[in-house]
């Protein structure tokens, strides 16, 4: 253990010599192991992939904003002019306060920005004068930016714009141990054993991910799948391919006659809806009296490289009701899709809906896109140039690899899904924390490549899903406005992956009833909101049928206190039936094929260290 030496300001933790050694030898076996297997691949590789300069098409994006400096010398020289009076004006400030004088800062940082929030960026002269500077320039820099496009609504420009911040967050002085305050008093309080600690973090995180940096956001050890998460007692009925149908332990005498079908996203692990205990979303369904089936979605290999869209169509949902049909003798099942499980959901019911086929009652869709005409942020990594990129980088595999999305994801929210950890475990030297819900964002998905293109091309790109037969899937053109079947969307108002005003817009693409319920918080946080912690809110607005724009359907709406999961409970027993004795997995036409979570959500690329 560390040993305490007091000075005069302070107590310094002098590192115990023997753990320091132990320390560093563990980098050293580490390092030595992760070049092993650097060289290991590198010998072992035929043929040098060939590598697109710019997949992006960054550079391309950067070189407008350069033609238009150029072209607009008054403009940019009244931008420089206005950072320079304000950093002059910053720099008085200092000297002010230094001399005791009060001073009322320039700028501040939002509430939200946990970067700043130790007390030496507005107790310290100095951190706050470096911490002002940044926040200035990064405005000055962003303002700048908009200013010089010619088109601030075209794909080039909002490329730009998010680039931009992508660079001024990775710039912030708290990224640096100079210029962190906090690190610094860490560094000094241990004589630089966090310093130590976070290069043993990351020849950790290198060596877990095989050569590119996997930053560990939670503690990996804490969470076994079936144990502490994604432990909702249940069983495997049912398996294809494609997935595996877990039908959930009933936990009241009775339950609804017409069964629950819930569809996950395929690229994330079904248990998002089953993280620990009071954070269950499929456990509290099950408690409501309903009878829960979940699919989980393969992790698809080469083995399943060559499965396509209709596959998932056919193998998922399709696959799916007849096996509940058969369990529970409903022909009529009532459905929940989650983001891309809600669009296979609603793909789903138009297909029903062209055959003629009337087997699902209700549908619940969570922060689900059927409108792809304003993707938000996400949209900015899918054009004809970038898809065709990713198409080649899937062709020898036949598959993405999950963390290629997962960095996609972590970058729409960088300061809060990687500089954050960054900071922390590499900079302080910490060890991560035990959160379910960020074990769940690590644990990622791969898709079949030849799916993967067909989503990407259809409906982000072309964005076909809106028209009617705009996509065929299994020989058949999809139509939405076919649907009559009665919705319940929610959606989030923080949601960097599927905006809500999106989402809003493509539930009037149905022509049956639909409820629209706009919750707080973001993409998870606010679907994963159990009543019992009473967090958030959420709006409703019962003229929703009749108001195609978003921001009038908000100003009209009214705001509730606490979960809308009550509220969808409410609504779904409308469409439930009556209650019947509870069903018990397993017993039935189709035996237990295993314990729930079953085995395909276990594998996974994530390793535990």
């Amino acid at each position: 253990m560390a040993q305490p030496a007091t000075t005069d300001n302070a107590v310094i933790n002098i590192p115990d010599p023997a753990e320091m050694l132990a320390t560093m030898q563990n980098i050293l076996e580490k390092s030595q192991k992760f070049t092993w297997y650097l060289m290991k691949e590198k010998t072992s590789s035929t043929t040098i992939p060939k590598l697109d300069s710019d997949p992006l098409g960054v550079g391309k994006a950067f070189q407008e904003v350069m033609t238009q400096m150029l072209m607009n010398p008054a403009t940019v020289l009244t931008a420089q002019l206005t950072l320079w009076q304000q950093h002059t004006k910053l720099l008085q400030n200092l000297m002010l306060r230094s001399f005791g004088y009060p001073v009322e800062s320039l700028v501040t940082a939002a509430k939200t920005d946990r970067r700043f929030k130790h007390e030496a960026w507005n107790s310290i002269p100095w951190f706050d004068f470096i911490k002002q500077s940044y926040l200035l320039t990064a405005q000055w820099l962003n303002n700048a930016v908009g200013e010089l496009a010619t088109d601030p609504n075209s794909p080039q420009a909002q490329k730009v714009a998010f680039y931009t911040r992508q660079m001024i967050d990775a710039l912030a002085p708290s990224n640096f141990v100079a210029t962190n305050p906090e690190v610094l008093y860490a560094t000094l309080k241990t004589c630089g054993e966090n310093l130590l600690n976070g290069l043993d973090n990351f020849v950790a995180d290198l060596e877990r991910g095989k050569g590119q940096l996997s930053i560990k956001m939670t503690d990996l050890k804490a969470f076994k799948l079936g144990e502490n998460i994604a432990a909702t007692p249940g069983k495997v009925i049912f398996q294809n391919d494609l997935m595996q149908l877990i039908q959930y332990q009933p936990t009241t005498e009775q339950v609804y006659a017409k069964p629950l079908m819930i569809v996950p996203p395929w690229i994330n692990k079904y248990y998002i809806l089953d993280l620990s205990t009071g954070n269950s979303f499929i456990k509290w369904a099950v408690d409501q009296g309903f009878t829960v089936f979940v699919m989980s979605w393969a992790n698809p290999d080469e083995r399943l490289s060559g499965k396509i869209f209709d596959d998932y169509l056919l193998e998922g949902p399709l696959a799916a009701l007849d096996v509940i049909e058969k369990v529970t003798g409903q022909k009529e099942v009532n459905g929940l899709g989650y983001c891309l499980g809600g669009t296979l959901l609603a793909i789903t019911l138009a297909y029903l809906a062209a055959k003629k086929e009337n087997r699902i009652l209700s549908g619940t869709y969570f922060t689900t896109m059927l409108d792809y005409g304003e993707p938000g942020e996400l949209g900015l990594f899918i054009d004809e140039e970038q898809i065709s990129a990713l198409e080649n980088r899937m062709k020898d595999q036949g598959y993405l690899e999950g963390s290629s999305m997962a960095t996609t994801f972590n970058l729409l929210r960088a300061n809060d899904l990687i500089w954050s950890f960054y900071v922390n475990n590499y900079l302080l030297g910490k060890e991560a924390t035990a959160f379910d819900l960020l074990y769940w964002n690590s644990d990622s998905t791969r898709m079949p490549a030849k799916m993967h293109s067909f989503y990407l091309r259809q409906m982000y790109l072309h964005n076909l899903l809106i028209k009617p037969n705009g996509i065929t899937v299994n020989g058949q053109g999809i139509d939405l406005t076919q649907v009559m079947t009665p919705g319940y969307f929610v959606s989030t108002q923080d949601d960097h992956i599927a905006p809500w005003k999106s989402t809003y817009s493509g539930i009037h693409l149905f022509s049956g009833p639909v409820k629209f319920v706009l919750g707080g918080s973001g993409h998870i946080a606010g679907i994963i909101n159990p009543p019992a912690k009473n967090k958030y809110f959420y709006h409703t607005n019962s003229k929703t049928r009749n108001v195609k724009d978003p921001d009038l359907w908000f100003s009209g709406a009214k705001k509730n206190d606490g979960s809308w999961w009550n509220d969808w409970a409410k609504w779904l027993i409308g469409y439930a039936g009556e209650k019947v004795p509870a069903r018990i997995p397993g017993t039935g036409p189709f035996p237990a094929l295993e314990e729930a979570p079953g085995s395909y959500v276990k594998v996974s690329v994530l390793t535990q260290g």
